[in-house]
């Protein structure tokens, strides 16, 4: 039985959302433009599609083998609800607070690491900048809640192709981003996505309590609360 588009579409939005929370396509850019500086144009357009590329293989195999994986963890999908919301929720905290702590983007200490060096593509332009904790585990948690449900899943698939195509598309053009933008508009992005990511964040925790059932259980004498 198909679903209606319009939840496919919510679905789409969501992860989308999630995503472009989670990877922050606009900071990867700035960050970009910053350790490339001196980079011929041609380099920085190859490190730019070796790094998506990458970053695309890496959330790939979590897409397809994290669900696997939780199951042979034993890990329920309560828990990842509820953890991955936690992890979304910090990320979320940083992005209000223009914080970097290295869950959706490179540290400082990578960052200085990252400077003068002749290719970024692998780190930390693929993984921590765009293939990072967060963006990890969203992955397996939005492919975990839709199992079973192969529209729902293309959706999410749907959702992070074309995040990852923004990202390059945003990496050709960074220098003239962070020229447009300045670190004043780029907060101001950060933090509105920021503010929506907590949102989805505190729902994902919601999500995962409330199907844990340690509050809805009932104990052998008939009162309620958890076991």
């Amino acid at each position: 039985m198909s679903l209606p588009f319009d939840l496919l579409w919510q679905n789409f939005l969501v992860a989308f959302l999630a995503y472009f929370a989670a990877i922050g396509p606009i900071d990867v850019a700035a960050i970009f433009a910053s350790i490339t500086a001196g980079a011929p144009p041609r380099a920085r357009r190859a490190m730019a599609l070796k790094g998506v590329g990458i970053a695309a293989a890496i959330l790939g195999a979590f897409l397809l083998f994290g669900p696997a994986l939780l199951k042979h963890l034993g890990i329920s999908l309560a828990a990842l609800r509820t953890a991955g919301g936690v992890l979304l929720f910090l990320i979320a905290l940083d992005m209000v607070f223009a914080r970097h702590s290295g869950g959706s983007s490179a540290s400082d200490e990578e960052r200085v690491e990252a400077v003068g060096k002749e290719d970024v593509s692998v780190f930390p332009l693929a993984t921590p900048l765009i293939a990072g904790p967060g963006a990890i585990g969203l992955t397996v948690l939005l492919i975990a809640e839709r199992e079973g449900a192969p529209a729902r899943i293309a959706a999410v698939v749907t959702a992070l192709c074309c995040i990852l195509l923004l990202t390059y598309v945003l990496l050709l053009g960074a220098t003239r981003i962070q020229k447009l933008l300045g670190v004043t508009g780029l907060n101001v992005v950060t933090r509105v996505v920021g503010v929506l990511l907590a949102a989805l964040a505190v729902q994902f925790v919601f999500d995962g309590l409330a199907d844990s059932g340690l509050f809805t259980a009932s104990d052998p004498g008939g009162h309620g609360g958890p076991l």
